[in-house]
């Protein structure tokens, strides 16, 4: 993966966990795989949800606003996309058995502007 694209999505998942904490989600994990069996990718946060005591399992996607400022960073999470995340999910939730918690997948949107700091988020819950 290219160094810059690395550093972009490292940013944007720094900027999401911080929106998530903010708005009272508990972190659990970050940048969970499975490990066992064939590879199918990473979630990129898992959190709970204090009021409504659910997993989230959140999908992160980041775009430079200079690059890429009229497209949405979410049209890239395809069915595909979603039916690998949503094996992965269940492996986590068996790994730590969590079987009994609801659970449901959303989407962050970040956009970043680095020459002036600025950081556009956007929370999408529920795919």
């Amino acid at each position: 993966m290219n160094i810059a694209r690395k550093t972009i999505g490292n940013l944007g998942e720094e900027a999401a966990v911080k929106y998530l904490k903010e708005k009272d989600y508990v972190i659990l994990d970050r940048n969970f795989q499975n490990n066992s069996g064939r590879r199918l990718g990473e979630i990129d946060i898992v959190a709970r949800g204090r009021k409504e005591n659910e997993l989230v399992f959140v999908e992160v996607k980041t775009r430079e606003m200079a690059g890429y400022g009229d497209t949405l960073p979410e049209e890239n999470i395809t069915y595909p996309k979603l039916r690998r995340l949503e094996k992965i999910a269940q492996t986590y939730i068996r790994l730590k058995k969590l079987e009994d918690l609801p659970y449901r997948f959303d989407a962050i949107s970040v956009w970043l502007n680095l020459e002036k700091n600025i950081t556009r988020i956007k929370h999408i819950e529920s795919l």
